[in-house]
């Protein structure tokens, strides 16, 4: 909220890449550009990593938001890094997995946000055809999106975020940010967010 990577406009909500109108939009890409707040985050992904997957060989990447998480949080760990393209490069060797990844690998996905998880869970595909095992996933940010949670759970895949919407939605209604009726239109897109505003 103090760099403004999670903003509101529930007058001309935004559209999504998957077509969805929403009221909230996520920016991380914003974390990048202060330090002290790249920081904390590149701290707690790591910390996140050591807590739940200690057994991590190697750190990979969601291209492309996920790569400079991913990094600061392997640079932190003294682990491998390698970043998941969301398809094989045109040219050249054609890689879709880029960096060294050997098969057997236990890996932790660093992803910068979840929404419905389906990008998310491609990259985890990728990765296991390339013959790695795949522990989990560490993001900043998830909406917690039903669609989400049973898409994780059929992959079999645990997933940790820095912070997610309940937690956001309790921190506006803390600082007085929103309305109680804006309160409330927040509270209905996040129950059918494919649908909302049509």
């Amino acid at each position: 909220m103090q760099i403004k990577a999670l903003q509101f406009n529930l007058q001309k909500p935004y559209t999504w890449a998957s077509g969805w109108h929403s009221p909230v939009y996520c920016d991380n890409r914003k974390v990048l550009s202060y330090p002290y707040v790249r920081d904390f985050v590149k701290s707690e992904l790591a910390n996140m990593v050591l807590e739940h997957f200690a057994e991590a060989q190697v750190i990979a990447g969601v291209a492309t938001a996920g790569i400079a998480h991913g990094v600061m949080a392997a640079d932190l760990l003294k682990l491998p890094f390698v970043y998941v393209r969301s398809k094989p490069k045109e040219h050249g060797m054609g890689n879709q997995v880029e960096g060294v990844l050997e098969r057997g690998q236990k890996v932790v996905v660093i992803e910068d946000l979840v929404s419905t998880g389906k990008s998310s869970l491609q990259v985890v595909d990728v990765l296991r055809e390339q013959g790695a095992e795949v522990a989990g996933m560490c993001a900043l940010f998830t909406y917690g999106f039903p669609v989400a949670d049973e898409a994780f759970a059929k992959a079999g895949v645990p997933l940790y975020t820095i912070s997610n919407y309940n937690a956001l939605m309790e921190v506006v209604e803390e600082q007085k940010l929103i309305l109680p009726e804006q309160k409330d239109i927040l509270q209905q897109w996040r129950i059918d967010p494919a649908n909302w505003g049509r």
